[in-house]
């Protein structure tokens, strides 16, 4: 299982105990992201004065953000500018990635070693409302595919939110937030997009985003503060909450387009599903089988009478399409910067506040249970 990090405090203090706690694997992050960018002709000093640009809109969505980031900072021994390059990363990337390899790429990773920085996706994500589940709950569900070698800096923070709830999030080491839930019954899944306006401009990152979505008590709050904001780069949140209601809030620079269900599960992979959205869409690489996957994904959860934990977790560990199915193992054929493999799956209880873990391929291990009701003190 990845480490469990408890937190509380002010958010310095919250930021500082993840840094102490996942030095190591913030270490990892910082090696991961300074590869990649290489490969896509960005070296780590070029990625750190990117990142910083993001500094004020981090700040925007409540100053308690940077401090937390400053935290990390402090406690890992990085440099601030690091840590805010490692969430801005989904912006940081171009919007060709995965794809060939910049010319220069190895040279500059030659670079990032000679200058001691250590050497070292996509997802498919479903929502299924209380009246399509067996337990009269609301779930969430996401394999996360992304680098293998990312596979090792990856934490559970469980801490409490000075200005909102108790929450859980699955996260990579460095980051404030990824895949999680809170204890008012809310919880955000991640999807990467990519569209042809990607990196224009500089807005709201997700990372930083979806940590403040954490505090939200219902979709309609997400949907009003994702509203209020303007992005960077386009990503898809899929978030639900304990009513039953779910939506897909598709983040680009062109703005917030939000897609909803017809009652039953709602999926989402890694392209457009809104009409608006699709029109900036990149041309998607054949490895992301992003189209197949959604495709199996709906069928598989028609499929059912109902939907419980035992059957996404199921869903979630189909193999049927090879190398490129929902439960995806890497591709020895790719280079190792755009080998994409299934490094965590999570199965979420929003009611209940429990968040299933499988800490690898979710075909080849157990999901491992982690609670809000065994947090840190309010």
């Amino acid at each position: 299982m990845f480490p469990v990090i408890d937190t509380h405090g002010s958010a310095r203090e919250r930021g500082r105990v993840h840094g102490v706690a996942a030095r190591r694997h913030v270490a990892r992050s910082v090696a991961t992201y300074a590869r990649l960018f290489a490969f896509c002709g960005i070296d780590w000093s070029d990625a750190q004065r990117r990142g910083a640009r993001f500094r004020d809109a981090i700040e925007a969505l409540g100053g308690e953000l940077l401090e937390e980031i400053e935290g990390i900072a402090e406690g890992s021994g990085r440099q601030v500018n690091e840590i805010l390059a490692l969430n801005a990363r989904t912006e940081i990337l171009p919007p060709t990635y995965p794809g060939e390899p910049h010319p220069q790429g190895r040279e500059l990773d030659a670079g990032n070693r000679a200058g001691g920085v250590p050497d070292w996706g996509e997802c498919t994500a479903i929502a299924v409302p209380r009246s399509a589940s067996t337990m009269g709950d609301t779930l969430l569900a996401q394999n996360w595919d992304w680098l293998g070698a990312q596979r090792s800096a990856l934490i559970v923070l469980r801490a409490r939110d000075s200005n909102g709830p108790t929450y859980i999030t699955l996260t990579e080491a460095g980051m404030l937030a990824k895949i999680g839930l809170n204890a008012h019954g809310f919880g955000v899944c991640l999807n990467i997009l990519r569209s042809s306006a990607d990196g224009e401009r500089v807005n709201t990152p997700v990372h930083p985003l979806l940590r403040a979505l954490l505090r939200c008590h219902s979709v309609a709050e997400a949907i009003a503060m994702a509203s209020a904001l303007d992005f960077g780069a386009s990503s898809n949140v899929l978030c639900a909450d304990t009513s039953g209601e779910a939506a897909n809030l598709e983040l680009s620079p062109a703005g917030l387009q939000v897609v909803r269900g017809e009652g039953g599960a709602l999926c989402h992979t890694n392209h457009f599903l809104s009409t608006d959205g699709a029109c900036g869409q990149m041309a998607l690489a054949p490895s992301l089988s992003s189209v197949p996957r959604l495709r199996r994904a709906r069928g598989l959860v028609e499929s059912q009478g109902g939907i419980g934990v035992a059957e996404l977790k199921r869903i979630l560990r189909d193999e049927s399409d090879g190398l490129l199915s929902i439960c995806r193992r890497p591709d020895p054929s790719l280079p190792a910067e755009a080998r994409i493999e299934s490094v965590a799956s999570v199965v979420m209880e929003l009611a209940a506040g429990r968040m299933h873990v499988a800490p690898d391929v979710p075909s080849m291990v157990d999901y491992e249970t982690v609670a809000l009701a065994e947090s840190v003190p309010a």
